[in-house]
Protein backbone atom coordinates (compact mmCIF):
# COMPACT_ATOMS: atom_id res chain seq x y z
CA UNK A 1 0.00 0.00 0.00
CA UNK A 2 1.34 3.39 -0.93
CA UNK A 3 1.10 6.57 1.12
CA UNK A 4 -0.14 8.57 -1.85
CA UNK A 5 -2.56 11.45 -1.44
CA UNK A 6 -4.62 12.94 -4.24
CA UNK A 7 -6.88 15.97 -4.44
CA UNK A 8 -10.41 16.30 -5.76
CA UNK A 9 -12.37 19.55 -5.78
CA UNK A 10 -16.15 19.75 -6.11
CA UNK A 11 -18.69 22.57 -6.15
CA UNK A 12 -22.19 21.38 -5.27
CA UNK A 13 -23.85 24.41 -3.72
CA UNK A 14 -23.46 25.32 -0.06
CA UNK A 15 -20.13 23.84 1.02
CA UNK A 16 -21.12 23.02 4.62
CA UNK A 17 -23.10 19.88 3.88
CA UNK A 18 -20.82 18.78 1.06
CA UNK A 19 -17.80 18.96 3.35
CA UNK A 20 -19.58 16.96 6.07
CA UNK A 21 -20.61 14.20 3.64
CA UNK A 22 -17.11 13.81 2.20
CA UNK A 23 -15.64 13.63 5.71
CA UNK A 24 -17.69 10.48 6.32
CA UNK A 25 -16.05 8.55 3.46
CA UNK A 26 -13.37 6.01 4.44
CA UNK A 27 -10.16 6.96 2.68
CA UNK A 28 -10.86 10.69 2.83
CA UNK A 29 -8.04 12.28 4.79
CA UNK A 30 -9.36 15.84 4.86
CA UNK A 31 -12.22 17.86 3.38
CA UNK A 32 -11.88 21.64 3.39
CA UNK A 33 -14.48 24.24 2.47
CA UNK A 34 -13.22 26.98 0.21
CA UNK A 35 -13.38 28.86 -3.05
CA UNK A 36 -12.07 28.18 -6.55
CA UNK A 37 -12.42 29.67 -9.97
CA UNK A 38 -12.13 33.39 -9.45
CA UNK A 39 -10.19 36.42 -8.29
CA UNK A 40 -7.30 36.28 -5.78
CA UNK A 41 -7.81 36.41 -2.01
CA UNK A 42 -11.59 36.01 -1.88
CA UNK A 43 -13.67 36.50 1.23
CA UNK A 44 -17.03 34.90 1.91
CA UNK A 45 -18.71 38.29 1.66
CA UNK A 46 -17.14 38.95 -1.75
CA UNK A 47 -17.96 35.47 -3.07
CA UNK A 48 -21.58 35.92 -1.96
CA UNK A 49 -21.93 38.88 -4.33
CA UNK A 50 -21.50 36.51 -7.28
CA UNK A 51 -18.97 38.87 -8.88
CA UNK A 52 -15.67 37.12 -8.02
CA UNK A 53 -16.05 34.15 -10.38
CA UNK A 54 -15.60 31.72 -7.51
CA UNK A 55 -17.65 28.66 -6.68
CA UNK A 56 -18.09 27.46 -3.13
CA UNK A 57 -16.15 24.20 -3.22
CA UNK A 58 -14.87 21.41 -1.06
CA UNK A 59 -11.33 20.24 -1.64
CA UNK A 60 -10.92 16.60 -0.70
CA UNK A 61 -7.59 15.00 0.15
CA UNK A 62 -7.93 11.27 -0.28
CA UNK A 63 -5.90 8.08 -0.35
CA UNK A 64 -6.56 6.50 -3.77
CA UNK A 65 -5.65 3.08 -2.35
CA UNK A 66 -8.69 3.35 -0.06
CA UNK A 67 -11.20 5.32 -2.13
CA UNK A 68 -11.19 6.06 -5.83
CA UNK A 69 -11.96 9.35 -7.51
CA UNK A 70 -14.90 7.65 -9.23
CA UNK A 71 -16.45 6.86 -5.83
CA UNK A 72 -16.08 10.49 -4.76
CA UNK A 73 -17.55 11.60 -8.09
CA UNK A 74 -20.56 9.30 -7.62
CA UNK A 75 -21.16 10.75 -4.15
CA UNK A 76 -20.86 14.28 -5.55
CA UNK A 77 -23.66 13.56 -8.04
CA UNK A 78 -25.83 12.06 -5.28
CA UNK A 79 -25.59 15.05 -2.93
CA UNK A 80 -26.88 17.82 -5.16
CA UNK A 81 -29.06 18.56 -8.17
CA UNK A 82 -26.64 18.82 -11.12
CA UNK A 83 -29.39 20.03 -13.48
CA UNK A 84 -30.00 23.45 -11.94
CA UNK A 85 -27.80 26.19 -13.33
CA UNK A 86 -26.23 28.35 -10.62
CA UNK A 87 -28.67 27.13 -8.00
CA UNK A 88 -28.96 24.57 -5.24
CA UNK A 89 -32.22 24.74 -3.32
CA UNK A 90 -32.64 28.24 -1.92
CA UNK A 91 -29.04 29.21 -2.78
CA UNK A 92 -28.91 31.15 -6.06
CA UNK A 93 -25.87 32.52 -7.87
CA UNK A 94 -22.85 31.36 -9.85
CA UNK A 95 -21.01 30.68 -6.58
CA UNK A 96 -23.40 27.72 -6.10
CA UNK A 97 -22.79 26.18 -9.52
CA UNK A 98 -22.25 22.47 -10.04
CA UNK A 99 -18.60 22.01 -10.98
CA UNK A 100 -15.81 19.46 -10.92
CA UNK A 101 -12.38 21.05 -10.81
CA UNK A 102 -10.07 18.34 -12.09
CA UNK A 103 -6.49 17.84 -10.90
CA UNK A 104 -5.42 15.37 -13.60
CA UNK A 105 -6.33 14.21 -17.08
CA UNK A 106 -7.76 11.03 -15.55
CA UNK A 107 -10.11 13.06 -13.34
CA UNK A 108 -11.19 15.18 -16.31
CA UNK A 109 -11.92 12.08 -18.37
CA UNK A 110 -13.80 10.38 -15.52
CA UNK A 111 -15.95 13.47 -14.92
CA UNK A 112 -16.95 13.74 -18.59
CA UNK A 113 -17.62 10.00 -18.77
CA UNK A 114 -19.86 9.99 -15.70
CA UNK A 115 -21.76 13.09 -16.88
CA UNK A 116 -22.40 11.34 -20.20
CA UNK A 117 -23.55 8.17 -18.47
CA UNK A 118 -25.92 10.05 -16.17
CA UNK A 119 -27.37 12.04 -19.06
CA UNK A 120 -27.96 8.85 -21.06
CA UNK A 121 -29.46 7.00 -18.08
CA UNK A 122 -32.49 9.26 -17.82
CA UNK A 123 -31.86 9.59 -14.08
CA UNK A 124 -32.70 13.30 -14.37
CA UNK A 125 -35.42 14.73 -16.62
CA UNK A 126 -33.10 17.60 -17.57
CA UNK A 127 -29.49 17.40 -18.81
CA UNK A 128 -26.68 17.97 -16.32
CA UNK A 129 -25.21 21.47 -16.26
CA UNK A 130 -22.15 20.43 -14.24
CA UNK A 131 -19.04 22.21 -15.45
CA UNK A 132 -15.70 20.41 -15.72
CA UNK A 133 -12.78 22.81 -15.33
CA UNK A 134 -9.08 22.61 -14.60
CA UNK A 135 -8.30 23.14 -10.93
CA UNK A 136 -7.07 26.60 -10.06
CA UNK A 137 -5.77 28.18 -6.88
CA UNK A 138 -7.76 26.87 -3.91
CA UNK A 139 -8.61 29.43 -1.27
CA UNK A 140 -9.70 27.88 2.05
CA UNK A 141 -12.83 29.48 3.44
CA UNK A 142 -12.68 31.37 6.69
CA UNK A 143 -12.22 29.20 9.79
CA UNK A 144 -15.82 29.63 10.93
CA UNK A 145 -16.93 27.76 7.77
CA UNK A 146 -14.71 24.72 8.44
CA UNK A 147 -16.61 21.78 9.98
CA UNK A 148 -19.57 24.15 10.22
CA UNK A 149 -22.22 21.47 10.61
CA UNK A 150 -20.21 19.71 13.31
CA UNK A 151 -20.18 22.97 15.23
CA UNK A 152 -23.76 24.13 14.52
CA UNK A 153 -25.82 21.09 13.60
CA UNK A 154 -27.29 19.74 10.42
CA UNK A 155 -30.33 22.04 10.47
CA UNK A 156 -28.09 24.87 9.25
CA UNK A 157 -27.86 23.62 5.67
CA UNK A 158 -30.11 21.66 3.37
CA UNK A 159 -28.57 18.72 1.57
Amino acid sequence: MSNSVELATFGAGCFWGVEARFREVPGVIEATSGYMGGTPNPSYEAVCTGTTGHAEVVQVQFNPDEVGFETLLALFFEMHNPTTLNRQGPDIGSQYRSVVFFHSAAQESAAHEVIGEINQSGRWSQPLVTQVEAAMQFWPAEEYHQRYLEKHGYGACSI
